[in-house]
């Protein structure tokens, strides 16, 4: 087989494609096997009709036509391997030369990785959020410990701002009543601006049992736009009254004895979650460095396969919710053609990550191990909620084991990324970003085998008890 390439466009090549005549003889053959099942001619039984019969009563012509469809897919792969090109998506197939005895030739048009090279990453430079833990830091996350402990309190007063009401609620507009305006008995805090505009000021200062009208403008439904009249019914006013910030609210809240050592733990796992986050600014960060210093050609049609696919993405999302496309976009507030436009922005900069990501993962050699690949699907399923069993067997069988390879490649090149550019925090401090990851692994095993050892010591305690 000879096979010649044609470069078309940066993103775009023509593989000319002469195959021998012996070279399609096995698929001759099955094209015979595949006639003689289907062929119906007297004085022959099915599958067994000779093929100087079937050539006589239905056509060599046709057996080599089959012969060829059967033989294209295979040709094309080898013609591909042998001219060492990166194929992207389905090719455009031509055949140019069918006769029987002679070579067979054909064309194929096929989108193909574009060629580019890697700006060097210690050239590229980028900051990240510092991941200095302050006293203000530790104190904010305890109040919002605290607050998830509170408990709410009738109050023997008006409404004020931060309160909790419960009210009844009903509109009309144009004098008939607004259907998903109406409700009885729902909760509501004061400033949080989640319902109706105006409410907020009509219920302020209302006591329980208390009643105030007002006029909006909807924001939603049928009746979207249009003023309504607004009746409001106050039934109980409460605020949330929070524990005290001590050993007490410590016990409550936490598997620590002291407020001191809720104290110590919340700074070690903020200082964790600090660290963490500066990885993943450095990683994404580090990933538009790279796309900003290199220039891709894009594929027309591989970007516009992408942007098919995030359109799907985005009606399965919204059929999950139960809303029309519209209701969705009013209430992310955009417009069609804002929505349209963000699509082929994301479609454009997902297939140059890929690209990149891929390259240098083929640069450095990076491979994919087991343990990796299971680590992956695991997370996977746990974030989909579904069995890791289940999630593998369904990658298996549906052919979708190398995308997952290829993910966890793309996230280990973008690793490297953030380990082989330079990295500052806000104030200029250098960040490592490997030391950082090695680091917060190891405090991670370390707590699990603490955790471990105190389970054991317990099960040895409880044994005891029981002896």
């Amino acid at each position: 087989m000879k096979t010649a390439v044609e470069e078309l466009s940066p993103t775009r090549v023509r593989l000319s494609v002469e195959v021998p005549f012996e070279e399609l003889k096995p698929s001759l053959d099955k094209a015979y096997r595949e006639v003689a099942k289907q062929a119906r001619i007297p004085g022959f039984r099915p599958g067994k009709v000779p093929p100087r019969v079937i050539d006589m009563r239905i056509g060599r012509g046709a057996v080599l036509t089959e012969a060829v469809n059967d033989a294209l897919p295979e040709l094309y792969s080898k013609a591909v391997q042998e001219a060492e090109v990166f194929t992207l998506g389905n090719p455009d197939v031509e055949i140019t030369e069918l006769e029987d005895g002679k070579d067979l030739a054909f064309t194929a048009e096929v989108e193909v990785r574009p060629k580019f090279e890697l700006p060097d990453l210690s050239t590229l430079s980028v900051t990240v959020d510092s991941a200095v833990v302050t006293p203000d830091d530790v104190e904010a996350y305890l109040d919002s410990l605290r607050e998830r402990f509170g408990s709410l309190k009738a109050a023997q007063r008006p409404a004020e701002s931060g309160d909790y009401t419960t009210i009844d609620l009903s509109a009309t507009a144009g004098g008939q009543p607004v259907e998903d305006a109406q409700a009885t008995g729902l909760s509501y805090q004061i400033g949080s601006e989640s319902l109706l505009a105006g409410l907020d000021d009509a219920i302020a200062g209302l006591s329980a049992g208390e009643v105030a009208t007002f006029i909006t403008t909807l924001a939603g439904g049928e009746h979207e736009g249009e003023e309504a009249d607004v009746t409001v019914t106050v039934q109980s006013v409460k605020v949330k009254e929070l524990p005290a910030l001590d050993d007490d609210f410590a016990q409550l809240a936490s598997e620590f004895d002291s407020l001191g050592e809720l104290r110590a733990d919340t700074r070690k796992q903020l200082e964790r979650s600090k660290l963490m986050q500066q990885a993943s600014q450095a990683r994404d960060k580090g990933i538009e460095a790279v796309l900003e210093a290199v220039d891709i050609p894009l594929p027309e049609k591989y970007v516009e396969h992408e942007q098919e696919h995030l359109r799907e993405s985005v009606d399965q999302q919204v059929e999950r919710m139960r809303l029309t496309l519209d209701d969705y976009l009013t209430m992310i507030g955009k417009t069609a053609e804002e929505h349209e436009a963000e699509i082929v922005e994301q479609s454009q900069r997902g297939v140059k990550t890929g690209f990149v990501l891929d390259k240098l993962a083929n640069d450095e050699q990076i491979g994919v191990d087991q343990n990796e690949l299971s680590y992956f699907i695991a997370d996977q399923a746990q974030r989909m909620g579904v069995p890791v069993d289940y999630l593998a067997q369904q990658l298996v069988d549906s052919g979708q084991i190398g995308s997952a390879v290829t993910e966890v490649r793309r996230g280990k090149a973008a690793s490297l990324i953030a380990e082989k550019i330079k990295v500052t925090d806000e104030a200029g401090n250098p960040v490592d970003v490997k030391v950082q990851v090695e680091a917060l692994v190891a405090a991670q095993q370390a707590d699990l085998e603490a955790a471990g050892e105190a389970d054991a010591a317990d099960a040895d305690a409880a044994e005891a008890d029981a002896e």
